[in-house]
């Protein structure tokens, strides 16, 4: 059987973001999915020390809660490639679309698409449901607002149903975000437990018009910059 990557998932504090870095053991290639502007260089350093080449940093979408890290990556590693859905309406040097594979090393990553917190959210599943990166489409318990960013529940519930809770139960789920210390869930578990996604589709399109959040709070300054690869001109 081909042997686990090499994973690390890494936490930003200020926005409660994981950044993960996959890696293969024998070609030393490495890609970081949802990086952070405040921790690029704790994550270069780790990829340094490790003895790794970062090729690509993937984003999941164009966030609104943080500044992404692509742009700094880009600056400091050029052979880096920074990819998004084309979707986003962000810039990146490469724009991922629904089915695509992307690989490092022996492994391989396919592109979901999985619309609906924002148009341009996917979800990157390695090795063909081993684990499974959902973004804020599905989070532990829980899932993306969709008020912001031309969300829309409908969508979101339709797209997590088809291309999340159809991957193998024991799929291991890992969000771009935790706000209770939690780290990572399975797909089984989400399709028990989630207490929005459990339920019909009308309902959870009801839950989610009545949420009532903030404005979320780096939009103004995140949104802007990261339509731009987080790199300010």
């Amino acid at each position: 059987t081909m042997s686990a990557p090499i994973f690390r998932q890494l936490f930003e504090k200020e926005s409660c973001t994981y950044t993960y870095l996959l890696g293969d053991k024998d070609t030393k290639e490495c890609i970081l999915i949802d990086p952070v502007l405040e921790t690029v260089e704790r994550d270069l350093n780790l990829i340094k020390e490790m003895g790794l080449n970062l090729t690509k940093a993937l984003n999941t979408h164009c966030h609104a809660d943080h500044v992404t890290g692509t742009g700094k990556i880009k600056q400091l590693v050029p052979s880096c490639k920074s990819m998004i859905s084309k979707e986003s309406g962000a810039k990146a040097d490469e724009f991922l679309e629904d089915g695509q594979i992307v690989t490092f090393g022996k492994h391989e990553i396919e592109v979901r698409a999985t619309p609906g917190h924002t148009n341009g959210c996917v979800t990157f599943v390695l090795n063909k449901g081993v684990m499974c990166f959902t973004g804020d489409a599905v989070l532990i318990r829980g899932c993306g607002r969709t008020d912001f960013q031309q969300g829309d529940s409908g969508m979101l519930y339709d797209k997590v149903h088809s291309k999340i809770f159809t991957l193998p139960d024991d799929c291991l789920l890992y969000p771009a975000h935790d706000y209770k210390g939690m780290t990572n869930s399975t797909v089984l578990e989400e399709k028990t437990n989630n207490p929005r996604l459990t339920k019909t589709k009308d309902e959870f399109v009801d839950i989610m018009e009545k949420l009532g959040l903030p404005y979320p709070k780096q939009i103004d300054k995140a949104l802007p910059l990261n339509l731009m690869c987080g790199i300010q001109d």
